[in-house]
C-alpha cells in the first residue's frame, strides 16, 4: 500500500464520518460535501440525488427529539480516482408519541461508489441497505444540555465543519 493510498483511505473514511456528522448535526452544508452534484442516493424511503436525500433527511430528523450514526468496519477498495466502500452503520432515532419515548434503531450498511474530481473525493451513489432494525420504548436515563443538532454543539467550537 503506497502512502497516496494511505492517504485516500483516510479522505474517504473522513468523508464517511462527515456525512454522519451532518445529518446528526443538521448541517445541510456538510453534508452537500460528502456528495458530488450528479450524485444518487437510494434509502428506501428516498431515491434521487445526493444532496437531495442530504436536504430531505435533515429537514426530516427536526421531528425527532435526538438522532445518532456511528459508522464500523469500513472496507474500500481503490482503483486510481475511482473507489467502492462499504461501511456498518448503526442508526438510533428518538421519538415521543403521545407521552412515550420511543427509539429506533437500524443496522445497516452504506455501499458507495466514490470518485476524486477536482482532489476532492465524494459520492457518486450510495445505497443504504437495512440489515435489521428494532423500536423499543425508553425511559431516559437524564437531560443531555450540551447536545445540539446545529451549529451551538460544542463540536463545533473544535472542528470547522
Amino acid at each position: 500500500m503506497t502512502e497516496r493510498d494511505v492517504a485516500d483511505r483516510l479522505a474517504i473514511t473522513d468523508q464517511i464520518y462527515r456525512y454522519c456528522r451532518s445529518v446528526d448535526r443538521l448541517d445541510v452544508a456538510v453534508g452537500h460535501r460528502v456528495f458530488h452534484p450528479d450524485s444518487t442516493a437510494e434509502f428506501g424511503i428516498y431515491s434521487g440525488s445526493g444532496r437531495g436525500w442530504i436536504d430531505f433527511i435533515c429537514e426530516e430528523h427536526r421531528r425527532f427529539l435526538h438522532h445518532s450514526h456511528q459508522v464500523t468496519n469500513v472496507i474500500i477498495d481503490l482503483d486510481g480516482d475511482c473507489a467502492g466502500s462499504e461501511a456498518y452503520v448503526i442508526a438510533t432515532i428518538r421519538s415521543r408519541e403521545g407521552e412515550r419515548i420511543v427509539q429506533r434503531q437500524f443496522w445497516a450498511r452504506y455501499v458507495d461508489a466514490w470518485s476524486r474530481r477536482e482532489g476532492l473525493w465524494a459520492i457518486d451513489r450510495r445505497e443504504c441497505v437495512i440489515d435489521f432494525d428494532a423500536l423499543s420504548e425508553v425511559i431516559p436515563l437524564a437531560q443531555h444540555e450540551r447536545a445540539r443538532r446545529d451549529r451551538s454543539d460544542p463540536s463545533y467550537e473544535v472542528l470547522a465543519g
